[in-house]
């Protein structure tokens, strides 16, 4: 098709397209019960995040590629979409053979559109519309978006010229000529479907996004860069985990209480309290969120903490942490720095603080020796 005869994009046009069907291999044993889109940070599961960005662009139709494991419990919590004013495509990626391989896979659903792709464990500060509104306006066939990193060999990297002009992408290169990494957010024309089933297999065995993005600029197609300002937040270690934990209830919590206080307790600062929730001879301290129905006694919860639906905590210091829905915490001196999954119980640990990565439904206590 010559240039003069493409058709400008109309933005609402486009699908979107999630990509959810990683095991998250580094988040164990947490992802072994949790898929990572539905870790939440600040109370909120990542997947909803994204799913509010791509409602506000005015995108309707989102395909979410998930595993044969994980849909279900993703459908679970997303259902059809309506509760966004979106309507989700479930789409299921048999083995994970890569980013270009899901984009295959999801070809029925896509069919002659172009889409947003969005890894469902990213998250972005940055407003989308004004991507897409470039990408549609000047015809792209691809459009990514790039964040300088300070190493950046776990991730794609960028290359660009004297003009700021991209060149070249390379998959986890072991010797980066940049720093600047692709983020998991791209808008694609249909002609990334050419590119995919293009390609080869990589090293890793994968269909790797940026092969087919570079057989796209080989070939003279019109690809763009971005490198983008605000925050980018890759949730794929625990350490991630707490940082997006802090920016989201940083930037995302009011002051908002629902449940009961009673005199001996203070809150202070920006502390979201949920329905049913009780607080009893304890200090709270914001950001924080705890969702609704738990109980919070003789404790102090600290900056940057929140704590899911249903949890029991009596005698606990607590600061700094991602804790689950039903875990009950008692007679712990201090946790801080620390994930915990859905149903943890942990008790009696007096001695020393602890800094704890903890798959759903786990144990600890120290019980009592008794006399020697």
């Amino acid at each position: 098709m010559k240039e003069k005869d493409r058709k400008e994009k109309n933005p609402k046009d486009l699908k979107a397209l999630v990509l959810c069907a990683g095991k998250g291999t580094r988040l164990r044993p947490l992802t072994d019960s949790v898929p990572k889109p539905l870790i939440p940070v600040a109370n909120r599961p990542i997947l909803f995040y994204i799913l509010n960005q791509i409602k506000s662009t005015g995108i309707s139709e989102v395909g979410i590629v998930a595993s044969p494991d994980n849909v279900s419990l993703i459908k679970e919590a997303t259902g059809d979409g309506s509760r966004w004013d979106l309507h989700i495509t479930y789409i299921i990626q048999e083995e994970a053979k890569g980013l270009a391989h899901a984009v295959i896979t999801s070809e029925t659903f896509l069919g002659n559109s172009s889409f947003l792709m969005f890894l469902g464990d990213n998250l972005i500060k940055d407003n989308l519309n004004q991507f897409i509104n470039a990408f549609c306006f000047n015809n792209y066939d691809a459009f990514i978006l790039l964040k300088e990193v300070p190493d950046p060999r776990l991730f794609g990297v960028a290359e660009l010229d004297e003009g700021g002009r991209i060149i070249r992408v390379v998959e986890k290169p072991q010797n980066p000529r940049s720093k600047l990494v692709l983020i998991g957010v791209y808008l694609f024309s249909p002609e990334i479907h050419n590119a995919t089933h293009s390609i080869k297999p990589s090293w890793r065995g994968e269909l790797e996004i940026t092969d087919a993005i570079q057989w796209l600029m080989d070939r003279g197609k019109k690809v763009y860069s971005y490198s983008i300002s605000g925050w980018w937040l890759d949730t794929g270690k625990k350490e991630d985990l707490l940082k997006a934990n802090q920016i989201m209830l940083d930037e995302f919590t009011g002051k908002e209480i629902k449940g009961n206080i009673d005199i001996e307790s203070s809150i202070s600062g920006k502390v979201e309290i949920g329905e049913g929730t009780i607080i009893k001879n304890s200090r709270v301290y914001g950001p924080v969120a705890i969702a609704s129905e738990c109980i919070i006694l003789n404790s102090e919860i600290g900056s940057f903490t929140s704590i899911g639906s249903g949890c029991h905590i009596k005698n606990t210091n607590i600061m700094n942490s991602i804790i689950l829905d039903k875990c009950e915490l008692s007679n712990v001196k201090m946790v801080k720095n620390s994930v915990m999954g859905a149903n943890v119980q942990i008790a009696d640990l007096s001695e020393r603080a602890m800094e704890l990565f903890l798959g759903s439904y786990s144990q600890i206590y120290v019980p009592d020796s008794g006399p020697s």
